[in-house]
């Protein structure tokens, strides 16, 4: 059983976190990869069937079940933590190491939990982890961030742990199952807790403030791993609810739209999950095997060329000091493999040909066209015309163009930046090419080919006509500094009202009662602690009570000669 545990993929990470601190500082990057290699491995190895169990005051536990689902995640969720280990092996922060490290294992270990208690454990380990990596920038900005995502993680577990013990109260069961279209109050508290986790809108707003404020390197691990997992519970115990499906189309049409407003890096590609998550859960709404194995599909190529982007964003952050699109421009020639490699990602995310992002968006859209769900189709289209204008074109063009040259200084990247951003674009591009490597995986048997003459046509155009119009906009989409409000307006803007009401007048009515009560006792105190002066008529001040009270010494000989005279009373 213990050799069994041992060797649960996320188990093995997590572990790999308590003997980081073990190991010698400049030994500890290399020694971190070793545990994503052996959790890949053993992803890799174990077949579909494949249980550990065990039992918790009466519950069963199944700790690891896999099937084709779980395999899916559980490869490109290793494959991740190894490519963002690789791109941190520079850093030599011990509490970002082991953060990465258990937050990676936790996403891992949600995929593989067959019960909902071992997978709430692991989804609290996750918000728990993650928010380190935002706090870890030890800036004002990310201390603030990580404590509002931290409170938003929170109340999602609980909300979560609600939903799973009401189900437990009701079928007497833990096990992870699918339910159907609001079939009880638990399923609806399940949804919600996983739904924030997912960003769905308006429970979105921890992502875009927390992920830009996060570490270079920590943002890396936080684009791969939240709400992606989320999306894996969703088409797990969800699939084809149809409220997904327009919670789906209306997050990929919103966070495109921030994108293209917002003027930072990190925040634009923070958007851009809200969006491409929203192909995800739309995908799951429709419900049909095509829709989930697009939605399957596209969580795998989204983390890869996601990471890759969120990649290229810190290496410009770690080179310049900068991610604001106003202060940069110019760097072609200065950071051009960063910008090469970059778009590798964009063009991904932007679903164009020969790009892993086109073999699975695809899937997704043509899902919902065979539903006959036409209008969730157009909304993905249209999400998809954004993200080209916002991340194809706006972004790259303002980071490295729009200027003929720079006069920011441009810091050396580590190699390994290099060699991690080239390994995710291979990946992008090689499943692009070849995208069957990836559909022998889904989770349902496809016989789907993306590369039709239509596609290529539809997508040629739609890339032609967005970067027309980018070319005659494009002055109207950079300048000045902004702040995008957003759902978190409705509890910033009267914060300051409910703090004065629920916060400083409280703490004020308790000063007052504290400092009230003490002056009381103090004056009380003051007229018993002579006696004496209360039991003379004349007023007189000679009369103390200390004066009447026997030394110490004369007590406790007394006290002394008591217990000695019980003592043998009671033996004798």
């Amino acid at each position: 059983m213990i050799a069994e545990f041992i060797t649960i993929p996320g188990i093995i990470l997590i572990l790999g976190a308590l003997v980081l601190p073990l190991i010698p500082e400049k030994l500890r990057s290399s020694v971190f990869l070793i545990f994503p290699i052996a959790a890949l491995v053993v992803v890799f190895g174990r077949p579909d069937g494949y249980e550990v169990t065990g039992s918790l005051a009466g519950l069963e536990l199944v700790l690891m079940q896999v099937d084709a689902l779980s395999r899916l995640f559980g490869i490109i969720f290793a494959a991740t933590a190894l490519i963002a280990g690789i791109y941190a092996w520079h850093i030599r922060d011990l509490g970002q190491q082991i953060a990465a490290l258990v937050y990676a294992g936790s996403a891992i270990g949600v995929t593989y939990a067959g019960d909902f208690f071992t997978l709430l454990v692991y989804w609290e380990l996750m918000a728990i982890s993650s928010t380190w990596l935002v706090w870890a920038r030890r800036t004002p900005e990310s201390d603030g961030a990580g404590m509002r995502y931290l409170i938003f993680h929170v109340l999602g577990g609980g909300i979560l742990l609600a939903g799973i013990l009401w189900h437990l109260a009701t079928t007497g069961s833990i096990a992870v199952t699918t339910f159907s279209d609001f079939e009880s109050t638990a399923a609806v508290l399940i949804l919600i807790g996983v739904a924030i986790n997912a960003a769905v809108i308006p429970l979105h707003v921890w992502l875009p403030d927390a992920y830009p404020k996060a570490t270079i390197t920590g943002a890396v691990f936080m684009s791969a791993f939240t709400t992606k997992s989320a999306v894996y519970v969703l088409l797990r115990v969800f699939p084809g609810w149809e409220l997904l499906t327009w919670f789906g189309a209306a997050m990929a049409i919103y966070g495109v739209l921030y994108a293209v407003i917002c003027k930072d890096m990190r925040e634009i590609l923070a958007y851009h999950i809200v969006s491409q998550v929203g192909f995800m859960v739309a995908g799951i709404g429709i419900g049909t095997e095509m829709a989930l194995n697009g939605s399957a599909a596209h969580a795998y190529s989204h983390i890869l060329y996601k990471s890759l982007m969120f990649m290229g964003a810190g290496a410009v952050l770690y080179a310049t000091g900068t991610t604001k699109l106003v202060d940069l421009g110019g760097l072609k020639n200065k950071m051009r493999w960063t910008m090469i490699l970059y778009m590798v990602g964009a063009f991904s995310i932007s679903g164009l040909p020969l790009f892993n992002g086109f073999i699975s968006k695809a899937m997704t859209v043509d899902a919902a066209g065979y539903a006959g769900n036409e209008t969730a189709m157009l909304m993905l289209i249209l999400a998809g015309v954004g993200t080209f204008l916002s991340v194809g074109l706006k972004l790259p063009y303002f980071t490295w163009f729009d200027k003929e040259d720079t006069d920011i200084e441009v810091k050396p990247l580590p190699f390994n930046m290099y060699i991690a951003m080239g390994i995710a674009a291979f990946l992008c591009i090689f499943y692009g090419l070849f995208p069957n490597t990836l559909y022998i995986y889904l989770p349902f048997e496809t016989d789907y080919q993306p590369f039709t003459v239509y596609h290529f046509v539809e997508i040629t155009q739609i890339a032609l006509l967005t970067f027309a119009g980018f070319w005659l906009y494009r002055k109207k989409l950079g300048g000045e500094r902004i702040i995008a409000l957003d759902f978190d307006w409705f509890y910033r803007k009267p914060a300051p009202f409910f703090r004065r009401i629920f916060v400083n007048a409280i703490d004020n009515l308790f000063d007052i009662i504290q400092i009230t009560v003490h002056a009381f006792a103090i004056r009380i105190s003051g007229q018993f602690d002579n006696p004496m002066k209360w039991l003379n008529p004349f007023g007189r001040k000679d009369h103390n009570a200390q004066t009447y009270s026997p030394p110490m010494d004369v007590v406790m000989a007394f006290v002394l000669f008591v217990v000695i005279v019980l003592g043998v009373f009671l033996i004798f």
